[in-house]
């Protein structure tokens, strides 16, 4: 079902990743191999895009047209960096003073 010329690697690790669309619109990565352990059911839609659902328990099955995959935010071994792209939270050096807020005493 799925073809190899859309298989990328992680820039972080070196896998085979696939990269779909969730309902909400991101991207989210999983791995480029279906998992029958895999959380993400992923389907083509009309156009050929890959898109992705998270498996709930209204809906914990596959559907006959989705194939299950495992996200690759589970598996990937790299250290995970938050949207800064920090390893480890900054350290803080000291108290910031607060503003002057134009009151007296």
């Amino acid at each position: 079902m799925e073809s190899e010329h859309e298989v990328t690697s992680c820039d972080s690790c070196g896998e085979r990743i696939r990269w779909t669309i969730t309902a909400a619109g991101r991207r989210q990565a999983v791995n480029a191999d279906p998992n029958p352990l895999g959380n993400i059911a992923a389907y083509r839609d009309g156009v050929g895009t890959l898109r992705s659902r998270g498996l709930t328990t209204e809906r914990p099955d596959v559907e006959t047209y989705e194939r299950r995959y495992m996200p690759h935010a589970a598996t990937c071994p790299a250290p995970r960096t938050g949207r800064s792209g920090r390893a480890a939270p900054r350290q803080r050096s000291g108290v910031r003073p607060v503003r002057w807020q134009g009151w007296t005493r």
